[in-house]
């Protein structure tokens, strides 16, 4: 094989390496005969990188370098010709000057061959070629080394040529071969040439090994002569030779051979000159000393301990280099210190490298550590691998016996909650506060405060203690600086550190994922040092993913401990102030809590405190467990958020309650009162969360249900009548009185719940249950505010399930006036005013006593929602002042009036006032729609001022008086839009809980056509729907799913069929209503034209959908066709629009779908449909009609039909064969000139013909067309016609 030619070899080196290769064959070293080489020869027998060392010591490297060159051309085409051949053939000697020349034999003895192709497969990039070679050249050597020992006479040999010259190389008593072999072998260990330098180290420590003749003393010299480093050297000829040295000294230090002279000689000053020669290589190169000292560590543990004191410590230059380590940071005499103690437990040859006496604790004490702080710091520049030093000191640092000690015992020990932790052994407390010492010097201040290569250290170091690490322990490693280091590095991607980091996290995450106790340790690291912020800071999901991870209920509860005792500061250390330096993210102040300007959180401290609240109920977000176990996490939490939300305690910072038998801890510091109201927002999210996966509550087997709210009611009463603890604000009169009813009133109705086991009524019970309790939160949350809506809602309540004898007795709790609402109607009244300014919780709790109770509303009840989703901001500017009930005046009830000046954009249509009340009525009905309806003038908006309009609906008044003016505040018109959507669901629950079974409640009365209408209403004017696409889309959903999609449909007579008529007017004419744009609509921008577009759409949509749904109604009612004239008249006028009228934007396939839905009208309208068809004033127009003709006569005349059937379609169709016969000339007489219309007037007449010739009407059809009619049908038609004429 030959050598790789490289841009930093000379071309000396090529030569060598291609002679090198020239000479591996055979060679046979007979007694009689000796192998002569001249010098020129032997130099050419070299290794590839290193030079023969005879040519070496007499010519000067300048000369030999010029010498070769010119014979270099002459040389190369003749080795490179004859190097295969000469491989295959061993050396036979052949005669010449510059050839190798035999001697004669011996005539009485021989030496064995020596095959030098072994050489090659030395070099070989397969491991197992190498070791067959390496155990090859040792056999083949010994052979020859043994028949040399055994000749009496060996001057014969040494006499005859030898493979290289004569050399005073220490080797004497070995064969020539061995010789050539052991200086070959040095050479070849500088080469870099593939795995060279691995095969040539491997034979020459096997063959060191074997064979004693070799001895070491020569060994080194001829190391030093073979590998010297001459001045006229390159930096990479200069690496090469090093390397060389490393390896051979390597080679002898696996041999075992020192081992061997130490124990044949004590005395003996091999070790000593070894170590020198070592010692002397490491401070060569610094790339240098870890290698060279592993090899002296394969020394020392091969060496007695007796030998270390006398032949490695007092070797020339060791103490020296012990000496002077500290002051130029040498990590590799300080591994070399420690593993030579621990074999040896000497303490007073290292100087001030090791503590004297020596202990772990002083090893790890502070001021040590500060000393060699340049010898740790220096150990970066193997990276990316990490010195062999930092893993002796962590094995010190943390001895097995620790983590086994700390697992036996962590996990059970800490979930024992509020009792103290178990003591530590003294060894324990020793290794906790080494642990400490070495983070705080050696991590945190030496390596995290240094360069990026010493942080990049930092982590490595932390990897290497995470196996080894007790859970106890986690807290002192991930310190503050830790922490803030790795989040200033993850916050920043481009950072060259990131990838370093992220390889940290992802190893620590691998560590933690199946140990509750580590994962609990390190999220309450992350989360102290980072004041709660570290996912919001680092971009990232760690801590919410490594919360999600908590799968039983041990874990989750010592979570929850010690997110308790973080709030607490009970365990923890004060806090330490931000280190500036490290956070230098400007993102680190992002706040990640939702919502935390609304409750005025401020200060870091605060911010944890609130992160640790917020956490405390998403723990139970992913966690499955049997419900028991569920409870007593849910148990835990609310009593946490219930102390510290709620009550204060006025002597101390704790208080024993011995009724619960239980202790409860405040923070030293007072909780503030944004922090208060967080832990009842939580409160009541944990609550409703309780209620929405409840179980079906079962009392059967007499056991107590795990029904939170209960146990909470009875907790907070017992805290509530603890004297020594108050509530954490002072209420008002009117607010004490609604606690206590609304703590009255849950009793009552627990005990009625218990009464009523299962069914609809427990259901109402429980939900309103829940009710008082969120209500109760809430009075505390915000007091004042929820007083008058507490006492309604207990009113109800008592009503609701009280028997008739309390009824009579309950007038104190009436309401004011002489006729009394309905019940029914003050419960809607009482969650309307509920719904505005309450929590999500709250308004699920809402929404679950409106499901089981909207069954019982009633038409006012539903008229108040349905007119809170109608109101709007703007008040109508062109109403007149007269204006009286929404009976009298259509107008008057739909309330829609557009501003003169409006923005195109804004409403989607251009007409003036009038055009935009057409719009609305077009979808709300007439007069006849509402008269059916209970409904009071009085609860019509038009006129009204705004404090009138505040008097009648306290919770529209709330709204809009609570408007913000600051900037950045809400408007009132961003509320009325989000009490509108609370207004929506509740509108939601109230049609689909009634389909089914109350359908034929709902559908038996005009409720449907009331919903339908004013949600209608208020999706066509634009002021309802302003600045929300959200709220249109909902309403149009609610239509959609809710309305036109229901397949039972209102049914009772009650509701008129002029009302009918009047809404598929109003809807047919905004079907066809075009879009028109103002003259200023070129200005808008293409944005707002889109979205202008897109709404008239959505009317048109919404106007078709409107129609089809009322043609359903009114084709249920199976009328006569002289009770359907009025719906025929309003049909024909619109085909009559859409034929006359160029405004006209009816879509023919909208006409289509009526045809398609409704026979009985497509067959009413057929005639009317030809003969508008034939006289249309367009060929647009009657082309696009010919899908209309055809769809009426697929509805009639179908394909396949029965004897009955075909009568009837056949008088249909015969019926109309003249004005068919009519069209036809029309549309021959007046072919469209484009192509595509031409085909369509083609393929309606094949279609009509087919329908002809199957009913056999073809002669009557023939005799209806006058002559010139056929003549031009046979023109026009071609074809298609004359197939019908042969069919005659």
């Amino acid at each position: 094989m030959g050598f790789k030619k490289r841009s930093t070899k000379s071309e000396e080196e090529v030569l060598e390496g291609q002679t090198d290769l020239a000479a591996d064959n055979t060679v046979s070293a007979p007694s009689s005969k000796k192998i002569k080489m001249d010098g020129k020869k032997d130099a050419d027998m070299g290794d590839g990188v290193a030079s023969s060392s005879s040519v070496a010591n007499s010519v000067k490297p300048m000369e030999r370098k010029k010498k070769r060159k010119q014979v270099d051309k002459e040389r190369r085409r003749s080795v490179l010709e004859n190097e295969e051949s000469q491989l295959k053939q061993p050396i036979i000697e052949p005669k010449g000057k510059d050839a190798t020349e035999p001697v004669a034999a011996s005539s009485s003895s021989s030496l064995p061959e020596f095959h030098i192709s072994v050489f090659k497969d030395l070099a070989s990039a397969d491991s197992s070629v190498r070791e067959a070679a390496v155990e090859t050249m040792v056999t083949e050597l010994q052979e020859v080394q043994k028949a040399y020992d055994r000749l009496e006479n060996k001057d014969l040999v040494e006499g005859g040529l030898k493979l290289e010259a004569q050399k005073d190389d220490g080797l004497d008593n070995c064969a020539s071969s061995l010789g050539y072999a052991v200086r070959r072998l040095i050479r070849g260990v500088s080469s870099s040439r593939e795995c060279v330098r691995q095969g040539f180290a491997l034979g020459l420590t096997a063959l060191v090994a074997a064979i004693p003749s070799i001895k070491v003393d020569s060994l080194l010299k001829l190391i030093v002569n073979l590998l010297e480093v001459s001045s006229s050297m390159k930096g990479q000829e200069v690496r090469d030779c090093l390397l060389g040295c490393l390896f051979a000294y390597g080679a002898i230090a696996r041999s075992d051979r020192l081992t061997k002279e130490w124990l044949s000689d004590k005395n003996t000053l091999l070790i000593k000159e070894f170590m020198s020669a070592i010692i002397s290589l490491a401070s060569k190169k610094r790339y240098l000393q870890e290698p060279s000292i592993s090899i002296i560590l394969e020394i020392i543990e091969k060496l007695p301990a007796e030998a270390l004191l006398d032949h490695i410590l007092e070797a020339p230059g060791v103490p020296q280099w012990f000496e002077e380590a500290i002051d130029v940071g040498n990590p590799d005499a300080l591994l070399l210190a420690l593993k030579i103690h621990e074999k040896t437990s000497i303490d007073s040859k290292f100087g001030k490298l090791l503590p004297n006496p020596f202990s772990p604790s002083k090893l790890f004490s502070a001021d040590y550590l500060s000393s060699i702080s340049n010898c740790l710091k220096e150990s970066t520049f193997c990276q990316p691998r990490v010195h062999s030093l930092w893993p002796v000191l962590v094995n010190i640092l943390l001895p097995d016996t620790i983590l086994l000690a700390e697992d036996a015992v962590s996990a059970s020990n800490s979930l024992k909650r509020h009792k103290k932790g178990r003591k530590s052994s003294s060894s324990e407390e020793e290794i906790a506060n080494n642990v400490q010492s070495f983070c705080d010097v050696v991590i945190e201040r030496s390596l995290l405060l240094s360069s990026h290569d010493r942080k990049h250290l930092a982590f490595d170091v932390l990897l290497l203690l995470l196996p080894r690490l007790p859970s106890s322990f986690i807290p002192i490693v991930f310190s503050s600086k830790v922490v803030q280091c790795l989040i200033d590095i993850l916050s920043t991607k481009d950072s060259w550190l990131y990838k370093v980091a992220q390889h940290f996290l992802n190893e620590l995450l691998d560590w933690v994922r199946n140990d509750d106790v580590r994962r609990v340790a390190v999220i309450v690291a992350f989360q102290k040092h980072s004041n709660g912020k570290f996912d919001c800071i680092t971009k990232t999901k760690t801590v919410k993913d490594l919360m999600a991870e908590f799968k039983t209920e041990a874990g989750c509860m010592l979570f929850v401990q010690n997110l308790i005792n973080l709030f607490l500061d009970e365990g923890h250390a004060s806090e330490e102030p931000s280190d500036q330096s490290q956070t230098t993210d400007e993102n680190s102040e992002i706040v990640s809590i939702e919502d935390k300007d609304s409750i005025g959180i401020m200060g870091n401290a605060d911010f944890l405190k609130g992160w640790v609240i917020e956490s405390l109920p998403s723990v139970l977000k992913h966690l499955k467990l049997d419900p028991e176990a569920k409870f007593r996490v849910q148990k835990e939490i609310l009593k946490f958020l219930s102390v510290q939300g709620l009550f204060s305690a006025s002597l101390g910072n704790e208080v024993t309650s011995f009724e619960l038998q239980e202790k409860f801890r405040w923070p030293k510091a007072t909780t503030s009162t944004a922090l208060c109201k967080m832990c009842i927002e939580q409160l009541q999210s944990l609550l409703a969360n309780a209620q929405k996966v409840e179980e079906p509550r079962s009392l059967a087997n007499g056991l107590e249900p795990n029904d939170l709210g209960s146990y909470f009611m009875r907790f907070f009463s017992t805290l509530r009548n603890i004297p020594s603890v108050s509530l954490f604000r002072t209420l008002s009169d009117d607010d004490k009185e609604s606690v206590t009813k609304l703590l009255e009133m849950e009793s009552k109705l627990y005990k009625e719940e218990r009464n009523f086991r299962l069914g609809n009524d427990a259901n109402k019970v429980h939900a309103l249950r829940y009710l008082l309790i969120l209500l109760l939160l809430q009075v505390l949350l915000r007091p004042g505010e929820f007083c008058d809506a507490a006492s309604e809602l207990t009113i109800c309540c008592k009503k609701v399930f009280a028997a008739p004898d309390d009824l009579n007795s309950s007038g104190e709790d009436e309401l004011d006036g002489d006729a009394a609402p309905e019940l029914m109607d003050v419960l809607v009244d009482t969650l309307l005013s509920l719904l505005p300014q309450s929590s999500a919780p709250m308004r699920t709790a809402i929404e679950q006593v409106f499901r089981y109770f909207c069954g019982d509303v009633t038409d006012d009840g539903l008229m108040r929602m349905l007119r809170i989703i109608k109101k709007d901001l703007k008040p109508a500017r062109h109403q007149e002042a007269g204006s009286e009930d929404d009976d009298d005046d259509d107008d008057d009830l739909l309330g829609i009036e557009e501003d003169e000046d409006m923005d195109e954009a804004e409403t989607g249509e251009t007409a003036d006032s009038d055009e935009q009340s057409e719009d609305s009525e077009a979808v709300v009905g007439s007069e006849g729609a509402d008269k059916d309806l209970p409904e009071d003038s009085d609860e019509s908006d038009g006129g009204m001022d705004d404090d009138a309009m505040f008097r009648m609906d306290t919770y529209l008044a709330q709204i809009f008086k609570e408007k913000k003016n600051q900037a950045g505040g809400e408007t009132a018109q961003s509320q009325l839009v989000l009490f509108k959507l609370r207004v929506l669901s509740l509108l939601e629950i109230y049609l689909h809980e009634n389909r089914g079974k109350c359908i034929s409640y709902l559908f038996s009365k005009p409720q449907v056509l009331t919903v339908f209408s004013n949600l209608a209403q208020a999706f066509v004017n634009p002021h309802t729907t302003e600045g929300s696409e959200q709220l249109g889309q909902r309403i149009w959903g609610i239509l959609q799913r809710k309305v036109f999609k229901e397949k039972k449909l209102p049914k009772d007579e009650s509701i008129p069929q002029s009302t009918l008529e009047s809404l598929l007017e109003k809807n047919l004419k905004l079907a066809s209503k075009p879009f028109k744009r103002k003259k200023s609509a070129s200005s808008l921008s293409k944005k707002k034209l889109t979205a202008s577009l897109s709404r008239y759409k959505m009317i048109v949509s919404l106007a078709q959908n409107s129609t089809y749904w009322i043609l359903k109604i009114i084709e249920a009612r199976n009328l006569s066709d002289s009770e359907l004239q009025g719906v025929f008249d309003l049909l024909q006028a619109v085909l009559e629009g859409y034929f006359d009228s160029k405004k006209s934007q009816i879509k023919s396939g909208f006409l289509k779908e009526i045809f398609r839905r409704n026979p009985r009208i497509s067959r009413q309208l057929f005639g009317f449909l030809l003969e508008n068809c034939g006289n249309a004033k367009s060929d647009f127009r009657r082309v696009e009609a010919l899908d209309l003709v055809i769809e009426v006569l697929k509805s009639q005349v179908p394909v396949n039909s029965n004897e009955s059937n075909r009568d009837a379609s056949k008088k249909f169709l015969k019926s109309h064969l003249k004005s068919l016969g009519h069209l036809i000339e029309t549309l021959v007489t007046k072919m469209p000139e484009k192509k595509s219309r031409k085909t369509e007037v083609h393929k309606c007449c094949d279609k009509i013909f087919q329908m002809i010739t199957t009913l056999d009407l073809t002669k009557a059809f023939l005799k209806c067309l006058e002559p010139g009619t056929l003549s031009a049908c046979e023109s026009q038609l071609g074809p298609v016609f004359l197939k019908l004429k042969k069919l005659k």
